[in-house]
Protein backbone atom coordinates (compact mmCIF):
# COMPACT_ATOMS: atom_id res chain seq x y z
CA UNK A 1 0.00 0.00 0.00
CA UNK A 2 2.60 2.51 0.96
CA UNK A 3 6.21 2.37 -1.18
CA UNK A 4 8.90 5.22 -0.23
CA UNK A 5 11.62 4.98 -2.70
CA UNK A 6 14.63 7.28 -1.52
CA UNK A 7 12.74 10.07 -0.03
CA UNK A 8 14.41 13.20 0.93
CA UNK A 9 12.90 16.38 1.90
CA UNK A 10 15.37 18.92 2.34
CA UNK A 11 14.21 22.56 4.17
CA UNK A 12 16.26 25.65 3.78
CA UNK A 13 16.05 27.69 6.62
CA UNK A 14 18.25 31.02 6.45
CA UNK A 15 21.43 30.34 5.34
CA UNK A 16 20.79 26.44 6.72
CA UNK A 17 20.04 23.19 5.17
CA UNK A 18 18.27 20.76 6.96
CA UNK A 19 17.30 17.34 5.92
CA UNK A 20 13.95 15.95 7.50
CA UNK A 21 14.72 12.86 5.80
CA UNK A 22 17.57 11.51 4.49
CA UNK A 23 16.80 8.94 1.40
CA UNK A 24 14.38 7.28 3.46
CA UNK A 25 13.24 3.91 2.06
CA UNK A 26 9.86 2.21 3.35
CA UNK A 27 6.82 0.00 2.90
CA UNK A 28 3.72 -1.06 4.69
CA UNK A 29 1.39 -4.11 3.02
CA UNK A 30 -2.49 -3.86 3.02
CA UNK A 31 -3.51 -4.70 6.68
CA UNK A 32 -0.55 -4.13 8.55
CA UNK A 33 0.09 -2.41 11.67
CA UNK A 34 2.93 -0.99 11.49
CA UNK A 35 4.94 1.94 14.21
CA UNK A 36 7.34 3.99 13.68
CA UNK A 37 9.55 5.15 16.54
CA UNK A 38 11.90 7.99 16.54
CA UNK A 39 12.87 10.73 19.17
CA UNK A 40 11.95 14.33 19.04
CA UNK A 41 12.83 15.77 15.77
CA UNK A 42 13.89 12.74 13.66
CA UNK A 43 11.88 13.37 10.69
CA UNK A 44 8.60 11.75 12.32
CA UNK A 45 5.78 14.53 11.45
CA UNK A 46 7.73 14.84 7.86
CA UNK A 47 7.26 11.27 7.37
CA UNK A 48 3.88 11.39 8.55
CA UNK A 49 3.28 14.51 6.29
CA UNK A 50 4.09 13.13 3.17
CA UNK A 51 2.64 9.46 3.36
CA UNK A 52 -0.56 11.72 4.09
CA UNK A 53 -0.26 13.59 0.98
CA UNK A 54 0.19 16.62 3.68
CA UNK A 55 3.44 17.23 1.46
CA UNK A 56 5.64 16.44 -0.86
CA UNK A 57 8.89 14.92 -1.12
CA UNK A 58 12.06 17.21 -2.20
CA UNK A 59 13.64 13.82 -3.93
CA UNK A 60 12.44 10.33 -4.29
CA UNK A 61 9.42 8.46 -5.14
CA UNK A 62 6.15 7.87 -3.05
CA UNK A 63 3.65 5.45 -4.53
CA UNK A 64 0.27 4.79 -2.52
CA UNK A 65 -1.44 1.76 -3.71
CA UNK A 66 0.74 1.58 -6.35
CA UNK A 67 0.13 4.82 -8.15
CA UNK A 68 3.00 7.53 -7.98
CA UNK A 69 2.08 10.42 -5.53
CA UNK A 70 3.83 13.17 -7.68
CA UNK A 71 1.18 12.20 -10.54
CA UNK A 72 -1.50 13.47 -8.82
CA UNK A 73 -2.99 16.86 -8.90
CA UNK A 74 -3.57 19.15 -6.19
CA UNK A 75 -7.83 18.38 -6.11
CA UNK A 76 -6.62 14.63 -6.68
CA UNK A 77 -4.72 14.68 -3.57
CA UNK A 78 -7.40 16.56 -1.64
CA UNK A 79 -9.49 14.01 -2.22
CA UNK A 80 -7.10 11.01 -1.29
CA UNK A 81 -6.91 12.93 1.82
CA UNK A 82 -10.53 12.57 2.45
CA UNK A 83 -11.29 9.65 1.10
CA UNK A 84 -8.74 7.45 1.46
CA UNK A 85 -6.51 8.32 4.77
CA UNK A 86 -7.99 8.58 8.38
CA UNK A 87 -6.11 11.03 10.33
CA UNK A 88 -5.58 10.90 14.21
CA UNK A 89 -3.30 13.40 15.54
CA UNK A 90 -1.67 13.81 19.21
CA UNK A 91 -4.10 17.39 19.82
CA UNK A 92 -7.42 15.50 18.49
CA UNK A 93 -7.73 18.75 16.07
CA UNK A 94 -11.75 18.77 17.16
CA UNK A 95 -13.45 22.03 16.20
CA UNK A 96 -14.53 22.97 19.85
CA UNK A 97 -18.20 24.61 18.83
CA UNK A 98 -19.32 21.46 17.15
CA UNK A 99 -20.48 18.45 19.26
CA UNK A 100 -18.80 15.20 19.03
CA UNK A 101 -21.31 14.24 16.47
CA UNK A 102 -21.24 17.28 14.19
CA UNK A 103 -16.88 16.95 14.14
CA UNK A 104 -17.24 13.36 12.90
CA UNK A 105 -20.02 14.44 10.10
CA UNK A 106 -17.65 17.15 9.02
CA UNK A 107 -15.68 15.04 6.36
CA UNK A 108 -18.69 13.49 5.46
CA UNK A 109 -20.27 16.61 4.30
CA UNK A 110 -17.25 17.42 2.59
CA UNK A 111 -17.59 14.15 0.53
CA UNK A 112 -20.83 15.61 -0.60
CA UNK A 113 -22.93 12.08 1.16
CA UNK A 114 -26.77 12.54 1.66
CA UNK A 115 -27.98 13.61 5.27
CA UNK A 116 -29.02 10.19 6.02
CA UNK A 117 -25.96 8.52 4.67
CA UNK A 118 -24.14 10.86 6.96
CA UNK A 119 -26.27 9.98 9.95
CA UNK A 120 -25.95 6.19 8.91
CA UNK A 121 -21.98 6.81 8.88
CA UNK A 122 -21.57 8.72 12.28
CA UNK A 123 -23.53 6.70 14.32
CA UNK A 124 -21.23 3.69 13.31
CA UNK A 125 -18.40 5.30 13.89
CA UNK A 126 -19.62 6.61 17.02
CA UNK A 127 -20.98 2.79 18.41
CA UNK A 128 -17.56 1.83 17.22
CA UNK A 129 -15.93 3.85 20.07
CA UNK A 130 -18.28 3.36 22.33
CA UNK A 131 -19.73 6.85 22.28
CA UNK A 132 -22.54 7.29 20.78
CA UNK A 133 -24.29 8.76 24.01
CA UNK A 134 -21.98 11.21 23.83
CA UNK A 135 -22.46 12.58 20.34
CA UNK A 136 -24.47 15.94 22.08
CA UNK A 137 -21.11 16.91 23.89
CA UNK A 138 -18.76 19.63 22.74
CA UNK A 139 -14.69 19.24 23.44
CA UNK A 140 -14.88 20.72 26.84
CA UNK A 141 -17.47 18.21 27.91
CA UNK A 142 -15.37 15.46 27.34
CA UNK A 143 -11.77 13.82 29.00
CA UNK A 144 -8.49 13.45 26.92
CA UNK A 145 -9.43 9.56 26.35
CA UNK A 146 -13.13 10.37 24.70
CA UNK A 147 -11.74 13.32 22.67
CA UNK A 148 -9.29 10.41 21.09
CA UNK A 149 -11.72 8.55 20.12
CA UNK A 150 -14.14 10.89 18.66
CA UNK A 151 -10.96 11.84 16.86
CA UNK A 152 -10.92 7.74 15.68
CA UNK A 153 -14.30 7.87 14.76
CA UNK A 154 -13.94 11.44 12.96
CA UNK A 155 -11.36 9.44 10.76
CA UNK A 156 -13.22 6.03 10.93
CA UNK A 157 -16.75 7.33 9.16
CA UNK A 158 -14.76 7.86 6.09
CA UNK A 159 -14.30 4.31 5.29
CA UNK A 160 -10.86 5.07 4.54
CA UNK A 161 -7.94 2.13 3.69
CA UNK A 162 -5.26 3.67 5.62
CA UNK A 163 -5.46 5.31 9.33
CA UNK A 164 -2.31 7.72 9.94
CA UNK A 165 -2.05 8.07 13.82
CA UNK A 166 0.58 10.47 14.74
CA UNK A 167 1.71 9.94 18.85
CA UNK A 168 -2.11 9.03 19.28
CA UNK A 169 -1.40 8.51 23.04
CA UNK A 170 0.55 11.34 23.77
CA UNK A 171 -1.59 13.25 25.80
CA UNK A 172 -3.15 10.54 27.69
CA UNK A 173 -2.50 8.68 30.40
CA UNK A 174 -1.56 5.16 30.49
CA UNK A 175 -4.90 3.01 31.21
CA UNK A 176 -6.63 5.83 28.59
CA UNK A 177 -3.83 4.67 26.29
CA UNK A 178 -3.87 1.25 26.66
CA UNK A 179 -7.73 1.17 25.77
CA UNK A 180 -6.96 3.38 22.81
CA UNK A 181 -4.31 0.76 21.35
CA UNK A 182 -6.97 -1.65 21.97
CA UNK A 183 -9.34 0.13 19.77
CA UNK A 184 -6.43 -0.10 17.07
CA UNK A 185 -5.57 -3.52 17.29
CA UNK A 186 -9.14 -4.09 16.99
CA UNK A 187 -9.15 -1.74 13.54
CA UNK A 188 -6.46 -3.66 12.29
CA UNK A 189 -8.04 -7.33 13.11
CA UNK A 190 -10.94 -6.39 10.87
CA UNK A 191 -8.55 -5.27 8.13
CA UNK A 192 -7.55 -1.87 8.14
CA UNK A 193 -3.92 -0.84 7.49
CA UNK A 194 -2.44 1.44 10.38
CA UNK A 195 0.89 3.37 10.55
CA UNK A 196 1.31 4.94 13.72
CA UNK A 197 3.91 6.89 14.65
CA UNK A 198 5.55 7.65 18.17
CA UNK A 199 8.61 8.04 20.58
CA UNK A 200 7.59 5.60 23.30
CA UNK A 201 8.90 2.33 22.67
CA UNK A 202 5.83 0.61 24.76
CA UNK A 203 3.21 1.98 22.41
CA UNK A 204 5.57 1.10 19.33
CA UNK A 205 5.74 -2.41 20.11
CA UNK A 206 1.82 -2.90 19.76
CA UNK A 207 2.38 -3.03 16.01
CA UNK A 208 2.85 -5.93 14.63
CA UNK A 209 6.13 -4.31 12.87
CA UNK A 210 8.43 -1.60 14.09
CA UNK A 211 10.75 1.08 11.50
CA UNK A 212 12.66 3.40 13.14
CA UNK A 213 14.03 6.82 12.34
CA UNK A 214 17.04 9.28 13.55
CA UNK A 215 18.15 11.67 12.06
CA UNK A 216 16.36 11.46 8.85
CA UNK A 217 17.37 7.80 8.29
CA UNK A 218 14.37 4.86 8.02
CA UNK A 219 15.37 1.45 8.79
CA UNK A 220 13.68 -1.70 10.23
CA UNK A 221 13.89 -2.16 13.83
CA UNK A 222 14.36 -5.86 14.10
CA UNK A 223 14.04 -6.48 18.09
CA UNK A 224 12.72 -4.39 20.71
CA UNK A 225 16.50 -3.60 21.49
CA UNK A 226 16.86 -1.88 18.94
CA UNK A 227 13.56 -0.12 19.14
CA UNK A 228 14.57 1.32 23.13
CA UNK A 229 18.05 2.45 21.11
CA UNK A 230 15.84 4.87 19.13
CA UNK A 231 14.59 6.65 22.30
Amino acid sequence: MILLSDVSKIYHIGDDTVKALDHAKMYVDKGEFVSVIGPSGSGKSTLMNIVGCLDTATSGQYFLDGQEVADYSRNELARIRNRKIGFIFQDFNLLQKLSAYENVELPLIYQGLSPSKRKEQVEDALNAIGLWDRRDHRPNELSGGQKQRVAIARALATHPSLFLADEPTGNLDQKTGGMLLDIFHRLNEEGNTILLITHDPNVAKEASRSVKILDGHVSEAKDMSEIEEVV
